[in-house]
């Protein structure tokens, strides 16, 4: 089982935004420390909701300041960044990390974002597979050329190319996060593991697992492959421990309604539409009830449970839902020092 720490770099009301970075980095390096597997990296734009505007630049530093950590996104938005800028930026940290970089992408939501990039909504409700088409063939090949509805250019070389890390993978991994039917069926075609939110609860990652090796055999794949892929999904959630499990909710009731509201209503629609808002304080309840927050045995067998529910054991765990630099650190700590061994 690998477990590693979701960073959302959360701005909780009165905090600055510098604040919430560096609590964002220390997560990580504390999970290094602590013997996590990887930390995976948000990216939003214009809300306290996340202020890392950048996951792939967060990673790069990351990346430099670790020695064994997994450092991924998620995700990396495509529908607001060009696939070969990406791609480049993936294997430049691919090649420079020793293979310890995975890009996770996604669709994203029809937001401003795609007013201020310049991506138009179309990016957004459209563009998904030919984006992620061209940025898996800049991964895998020497050269590329696109004639598409979006991207058009001549044949060009791929500089840096990921295929010349010694004795590492090829190309970096990607992951895609799943919210539908059609992204799950999306990632199963390419062949690419999913990377599913904090949202779900056992019941609905099992039928989107369930759904992704269906579409996986309908495309071709063959068992084998289909195995060592579908090992690779990943399961976002909340963490937060304490002696006592009613102390762990708690702390995550008092703190994160708060950030919840605040970073949620600020976001903005491109178009207008009406968006129907998550109570805060329910919204926080569920994550307490779906994931692994209580003492450090609870902890363990939640996540066991849900691996054998849904056979996914890869987790992205939030660490940082009190708010609090010093909490957050030892939450991590706690992770690694006694979750982590009743998992074996």
């Amino acid at each position: 089982m690998r477990v590693g720490t979701f960073v959302l770099a959360a701005q909780f009301p009165g905090q600055g935004q510098g604040e919430a970075l560096h609590r964002a980095v220390r997560t990580a390096e504390v999970a290094e420390e602590a013997g996590l597997d990887s930390a995976w990296l948000a990216e939003h734009h214009f809300v306290p909701y996340g202020v890392c505007p950048s996951a792939v630049t967060l990673a790069a530093l990351l990346l430099g300041r670790t020695r064994r950590l997994r450092v991924g996104t998620a995700v990396s938005v495509l529908p607001t960044v060009h696939p070969v800028s990406l791609g480049e930026q993936a294997a430049l940290l691919h090649l420079t990390s020793g293979g310890r970089f995975t890009l996770g992408v996604g669709r994203g939501g029809p937001w401003v974002d795609l007013e201020v990039f310049g991506a138009g909504l179309d990016a957004y409700e459209n563009g998904f597979p030919e984006s992620l088409d061209l940025l898996l063939r800049w991964l895998t090949e020497p050269r590329v050329g696109a004639e598409g509805e979006r991207f058009s250019f001549r044949e060009v070389a791929v500089v840096p190319r990921p295929d010349e890390l010694i004795g590492g993978d090829p190309s970096p991994e990607v992951v895609v996060a799943c919210t539908s039917p059609k992204s799950v069926r999306l990632a199963a075609e390419r062949g690419l593991p999913m990377l599913l939110g904090m949202h779900c609860g056992d019941e609905d990652k099992a039928e989107m697992v369930a759904a992704w090796t269906r579409y996986a055999r309908e495309a071709g794949r063959n068992p084998d492959d289909i195995a060592r892929i579908g090992a690779c999904h990943v399961s976002a959630g909340v963490a937060q421990l304490a002696d006592r499990g009613a102390d762990a909710a708690e702390a995550l009731v008092k703190a994160m309604p708060g950030w919840l509201k605040q970073g949620l209503d600020a976001h903005v629609t491109v178009d207008g539409r009406l968006r129907s808002m998550r109570d805060p304080v329910a919204y926080t309840e569920l994550l307490c009830g779906l994931h692994p927050v209580g003492t450090p045995r609870r902890a363990a067998d939640r996540l066991a449970a849900t691996a054998e529910r849904t056979g996914i054991t890869r987790f992205a765990l939030l660490a940082e839902g009190s708010g609090d630099l010093a909490a957050t650190e030892e939450n991590v700590r706690r992770l690694g020092a006694e979750v982590l061994p009743l998992l074996v």
